[in-house]
Parts: structure tokens; sequence; C-alpha cells
């Protein structure tokens, strides 16, 4: 049996050191933003006080981030918040995909927010590096609308602001597009040039865009001193306390509540920190068996549910459309055809949209990526036994402890994040399968 020289493990070890070190600052720094974000959530608060809905935009990789965004308000992950109105304009591929022929790619979302948008909604711009074209326009137009606009961007030169701050925010130094010309109401950004490190700080983001909203709608003299209180929900009372022990100020809360994002970036940090040498062997073998995979001519096929459906969206975006200076790997997403997944679900029964998928386009060698907060999804654990049986490849990416995933027999690789919060686990996943990408290019290459 070959095994590694002591040299290439040293060499990958640092690696992976060095991968998760380059994403600790960038996702601290957003502390810095613990006011701006805070802001946000309030303004957000009000705009669905007000009958409102969040519209969420975004091209390539922050389109999934549009899907995560819709779902996490429509489908609240703590029992007893109620769902609040959101919706992707990312994710109908054929108005997307015919208003890019006829109007351009840069009219895609602007076209949607002129027909389906109202004055009390929210529009949510997300953009890697602050300069996607049909994220500014839309963004425009919602402001011309007279919407709630807030954007997620990155860069190492942009700010995180609301409008107003600073003495003109037109005139900030940011040479991203976004930023620079100030054009959502509230602009947050993660301050990197590497797409991957941006993307899993606009995950944490939009995850406390989504906790700290309902922060303030459970105080509704913040969201609107008119409305009526709304009862506490199961779990909030332990995640936000200070909502609950009196009455106070708008001032007040805004502050508590910044305190409590920043409280929850350091979290983040210092879990990724923990993951990135608790999971360093099993990165690196994994790795190596999936490059190994890819130069034998693999193919990847993801799914998950939820927000774990455009996680896998991700992952296979990751691979298939790594950018500039990467080679394009095979990766297919099961959970985008939705005239395959409603047959399969009507016809036969949800458990099995992804087992069946596998079983027509998987075959002996291809590589098997379930991505589920549980761990114990009964679509997800079928596909994954129906992957083993075929002969696959099996990742699997759980939270807790691994949940059924974790069963002997059932998955080669699995990267389980030791959190009780959703949250933390899906940013904790993204990080893990960005730094897998990297570490099989590099296998690729080296070889």
């Amino acid at each position: 049996m070959v095994t590694d020289s002591p040299n290439k493990t040293d060499k990958t070890d640092k690696f992976i050191a060095e991968a998760f070190a380059r994403r600790v600052e960038p996702i601290a720094r957003l502390s810095d933003s613990a006011d701006a974000v805070a802001e946000a959530c309030l303004a957000m608060a009000r705009a669905f006080r007000s009958g409102g809905r969040l519209l969420v935009f975004g091209t390539g990789t922050a389109a999934t981030d549009a899907q995560h965004v819709s779902v996490e308000f429509v489908h609240p992950v703590i029992v007893g918040k109620r769902a609040l109105p959101a919706f992707s304009l990312a994710a109908d591929a054929a108005t997307v995909t015919g208003l890019a022929g006829s109007a351009g790619l840069e009219a895609v979302f602007a076209h949607q927010l002129r027909v389906l948008g109202r004055p009390a909604d929210i529009a949510l711009g997300i953009s890697g590096d602050g300069e996607c074209p049909a994220v500014a326009r839309a963004l425009v137009t919602a402001r011309e609308l007279g919407m709630t606009t807030v954007a997620l961007v990155g860069g190492t030169s942009g700010t995180s602001k609301s409008r107003g701050s600073a003495e003109d925010s037109r005139t900030n130094n940011s040479g991203r597009e976004i930023a620079k010309r100030a054009l959502a109401d509230h602009c947050l950004t993660v301050e990197s040039d590497d797409p991957r490190v941006v993307k899993e700080g606009h995950v944490t983001l939009y995850h406390l865009l989504w906790e700290l909203t309902h922060a303030f709608l459970e105080q509704p003299h913040a969201a609107d001193p008119a409305q009526s209180p709304e009862p506490a929900g199961a779990g909030i009372t332990g995640l936000y306390p200070f909502l609950y022990s009196g009455e106070a100020s708008v001032t007040e809360l805004t502050a508590e509540v910044a305190a409590s994002a920043r409280s929850k970036i350091a979290e983040i940090v210092d879990l990724r920190r923990e993951i990135g040498v608790a999971e360093a062997q099993n990165l690196a073998a994994c790795a190596q068996v999936l490059a190994r995979g890819f130069a034998d001519g693999a193919t990847l096929l993801a799914f998950g549910n939820g927000g774990s459906s455009s996680d896998a969206q991700d992952v296979v975006h990751t691979f298939l459309d790594p950018g500039p200076g990467a080679t394009a790997r095979p990766a297919l997403c099961l959970t985008n055809d939705t005239a395959v997944l409603t047959a399969l679900s009507n016809d036969i029964g949800f458990d099995v949209v992804f087992a069946r998928q596998l079983q027509a386009v998987g075959r002996p060698g291809d590589i098997a990526v379930a991505v589920s907060t549980s761990g114990g999804s009964a679509n997800v654990l079928a596909a994954l036994a129906a992957a083993r049986k075929s002969g696959m490849t099996t990742v699997g990416f759980a939270g807790y402890d691994g949940g059924r995933m974790a069963e002997p027999g059932l998955v080669d690789h699995l990267f389980a994040v030791p959190s009780a919060s959703v949250h933390r686990i899906q940013e904790i996943q993204t990080t893990l399968y960005h730094v897998l990408w990297e570490l099989v290019q590099a296998e690729l290459a080296r070889a």
C-alpha cells in the first residue's frame, strides 16, 4: 500500500492550517459592522410590520444565497417564530434565462422588481465582489420604487454602513461599485477578495439578519409603535434575554442587538478555529479520494433539503464553476430540477427524491455529497444508502454528533459540526466544503 511521505503530510497540514487561518480575520472583522447590522435589522422589522416582503437576488453563488435567505424567513428554524414573506428572484430559471436573452443579464432582477415589487418591500442584493451589474441595477430600481434596500458585498476596500453614516457614503474610497455608489440603504461588507471567504461571511451576515430581525419584531414599540406585542416564541428568550427584561428604548435595543451580533460572530470564529484542527486529517484523506475520483472521470452529485439544498447547490457551483485559474470538475445538484422533484414526490414519495436520481444518473466511482444539519433526513439517508450500493464514494456534512449519518457503513467521509445551532452548523459546513475544494484542486495540480 502506498502511503504519503512525511514531507507531503506536513505540507498538507500546513495548507489546511493556512486555509482556515485565512478566514479568521475577515469573519472576525464583521464585528466592526455590528451596529450597521442592527440598524439594517431594525429597518427590515419595520418593513415587515408594514406588510412588506423580502425580495432577494444575486448571481452565481449569490443565487444560492438568495434561495437560502428566502427559506430562512419563510421556514424559520426556531419553533414559534412566524413565517415572514420572502422569495428569491434568482430561483425561476425560465424567467431569469428568458430575461437574460431578451433584455440582458443586467435586467433580470430589476425587471422582476418593477413588476412584483411594492414600496413597503425589502430588496436584498448579494454580490461577492460588490460589482455585479444585475444586483446594482436592481438596487437602483428598488430605491426608485421606495423599497428598503440592503446589500451584502465583498472586497478589501469597502465599508459596512447604513445610508447617512459618514459624511457622504458616495465619497467612500471603495473600489466596489455597490458600496462606492451607496446603492443600498444598508451596505454590509465582508473584507476579503477571496470569493469563497466572502461567501462564508455572507452566510453569517444573513443568518444574523434573520435572527436579529425577529428580535426586533418581538418588541413592537421598536418595529412599529402602533402594533401590539407578539408573544415570545419558544427559544427566542434564551437567545435574546435582554428583550424580555423590561421595555427598553429603540436606541438601547439596537445597542443590545449589536452586542449580541458581536457575540455570535466571536462564537463562529472560535468554532471555525476548532474545526480547522479537529477535521484536518479527515479533510486531507477525503480530498485524496475525491481527487483520484475526478482523475478517473467521476461526477460529483450533491443533495440536501431546505437551506442545505442551497448549500448543495453551492457545493456544485464551487466545483463546476470555480472561477479564473481553477479547473472545473463535473458536478450536478439533485435539488435543482423541480419537475423531477415534484414528480417523484407526488408519484412515489419525498423520501426517494434523491435516491431515485442517483440510481438513474450515478455511476460506480461517482461522488455523492449529502448536506444536512441534523444528519437524519430520510431522503438524504436513503440516497446515501443507494450511493453506497451503487459503488459511489459518499461524503456527508452534518451537525451535532452526525445523527444517523454517523452510523457505520453509510458515509465514507463524515464532517460533523459539534454545535446545537443550525446557523453555526451551516456556516462551518460552508467553510469545510470550500477548504475541501481547495485541497482537491491542490491534489489534482500535484498529480
